[in-house]
């Protein structure tokens, strides 16, 4: 089996799951975000990790604080998404994260005494580049994006406040909530 990319050099650094999710208040102002990695391999191991925005401080919650650590600096801090969000220092905490998802009916995860729900899976569809600027530099990304029409997240049982922005057309829509698998970065 061999494959052909217009970046044929590069190596994989990390292959796994991503879902991710923006909540948005009345005037369009991100209320959270939370990126929540189900890594199978890296070059800074496997685990899952939970990187949640939420009132200008960052958590970063996993079994494995270095791998959770790398996940934060190297990919989520350079992603359009958190542009322009006040992006302190995180606090970084060791603890069992819990991820259950499918491309059916959703995600379900829990970090600490964070709570995330995504759900009501709107498409399924390929996404490739190799042109995906990080910190590093460019880098190759492939995976299965599947937008959601829902999300919340809760912290110590209490609800974030904020909803997800859903847009596009009906054949081709989006959401500032979505799941993703099939997941490969290189380098």
């Amino acid at each position: 089996m061999s494959s052909k990319s217009s970046a044929p050099n590069r190596r994989i650094i990390l292959a796994g799951s991503n879902p991710g999710l923006r909540l948005f208040d009345p005037n369009g102002r991100v209320t959270a975000y939370a990126s929540i990695w189900m890594v199978d391999w890296s070059i800074r191991g496997s685990g899952t990790a939970v990187v949640l925005w939420f009132d200008g401080i960052v958590r970063v919650v996993s079994e494995d604080v270095d791998l959770a650590s790398w996940l934060e600096r190297y990919f989520v801090r350079s992603f359009l998404e958190v542009q322009g969000l006040p992006w302190h220092e995180p606090a970084v905490e060791r603890d069992l994260v819990q991820v259950s998802m499918n491309l059916a009916d959703g995600l379900s995860a829990k970090a600490a005494d964070i709570q995330i729900e995504m759900g009501g899976v709107l498409d399924r569809r390929l996404f490739s580049t190799d042109n995906f600027q990080l910190a590093e530099g460019n880098h190759s990304l492939s995976l299965v994006i599947a937008p959601v029409r829902s999300a919340t997240v809760s912290i110590g049982g209490a609800s974030v406040p904020g909803f997800v922005q859903v847009d596009g057309s009906p054949e081709r829509p989006g959401s500032s909530a979505f799941l993703t698998t099939a997941e490969v970065w290189q380098r």
